[in-house]
């Protein structure tokens, strides 16, 4: 039987990333966005949107998935609006594909705010969980729109039939244009303008973060994932941690970094110098380099998310992840974290969005 997938979000870093994996075997592959992208080779684009069940209805007219892919989501400005907005936009797409009955698989991607809370709540003092991050440590008692997300999964799953899959990575790693957590990216952008300003390349996070351990999800292995799981029968009906499968500390990678970009780390020095205060007064700057190295994006906005990267970097625990249930089951695939970036930062000069 002909493998259909419909990737929801694939104008996304894992969305992208995800498309040209499925593409490359052979699959036939749709990408839903609200203004799809044209520039993956064989991807073919929908247009439409999610919160719209009508629209969603119409645009899918012709096309019966046999596996869903959602790797999209909607920032909110409360956690009761992200659970609204962020549960009807999964409850439409499985509504409006529910007579079709060709759905196999729905595969959803949230984080690892399942386990360190939602936005209002993360990572705070008292609700820290214990790591290494393991799958079956319970829901937080907290409003979490991951939670309601996958609530509409197992709903519609029960209703209709299909099997189904959580993946829950880490930071992700890899290139997208004008996408809300960028943590990659946006060290690339900010590294950048500390070479061409002089400024320092100076630590943004807390002494926890600093020091303790962590992991990161390249969004190649991501991709690979999603794939397997939705593919092999014993990770059917199973939520799964995805990240590249080695630790690191960020006062060794930091160092890394700005060697890559031939410029001196400062490391943390007993202050949280967030990069959105770092950062918020370079637009500017940054459209002067783009100017004279002729990038292909002068919008900083679009490139760089710094209040996401805050975010991860001033945690005040360390945060690694437990990969063991994935890999009993079989899925092997391996990352090196500091080659993650390496390739992340080679990608970008390639396509003209850093110097």
């Amino acid at each position: 039987m002909e493998n259909i997938a419909l990737v929801v979000g694939a104008t996304g870093i894992t969305g992208s990333n995800l498309a040209g994996k499925l593409i490359a075997r052979g699959w036939t592959t749709y990408g839903l966005a609200r203004n799809p992208r044209k520039d993956i080779e064989n991807l073919q684009p929908i247009a439409a949107d999610l919160l719209d069940l009508e629209n969603l209805k119409a645009a899918l007219k012709n096309i019966s998935p046999t596996h869903i892919y959602i790797t999209t989501w909607m920032r909110q400005d409360s956690e009761a609006e992200n659970i609204r907005v962020n549960s009807l936009m999964i409850r439409n797409l499985l509504e409006a594909l529910s007579p079709k009955k060709s759905v196999q698989h729905v595969a959803l991607v949230t984080g690892l705010k399942h386990y360190l809370g939602p936005f209002e709540a993360y990572a705070k003092e008292g609700l820290l969980p214990e790591t290494p991050l393991r799958e079956e440590q319970p829901r937080l008692e907290l409003e979490n729109f991951y939670y309601a997300q996958e609530d509409e999964v197992y709903a519609a799953a029960a209703r209709d039939g299909f099997t189904w899959s959580i993946h829950r990575p880490h930071t992700i790693i890899g290139k997208a244009v004008g996408n809300l957590m960028n943590l990659g990216t946006t060290l690339a952008v900010f590294a950048s303008i500390c070479r061409e300003t002089g400024k320092p390349f100076q630590w943004p996070g807390s002494e926890a973060q600093w020091n303790g351990l962590s992991d990161v999800t390249d969004a190649r292995v991501l991709a690979e994932h999603l794939i397997w799981a939705s593919t092999t029968e014993s990770a059917r009906n199973e939520a799964f941690n995805v990240v590249n499968g080695d630790f690191f500390r960020w006062k060794w990678l930091w160092k890394k970094l700005a060697e890559s970009f031939g410029i001196e780390a400062v490391g943390f020095d007993g202050t949280i110098h967030t990069l959105e205060e770092q950062m918020k007064h370079e637009a500017p700057v940054w459209k002067k380099i783009a100017t004279q190295y002729a990038l292909e994006e002068s919008d900083l906005n679009k490139l760089a998310s710094p209040w996401h990267t805050d975010l991860d970097l001033g945690r005040p625990i360390e945060v690694m992840t437990d990969m063991s249930k994935s890999r009993k089951l079989g899925f092997t695939v391996f990352q090196r974290t500091e080659d993650s970036f390496y390739d992340l930062f080679a990608q970008l000069r390639t396509d003209r969005l850093i110097p």
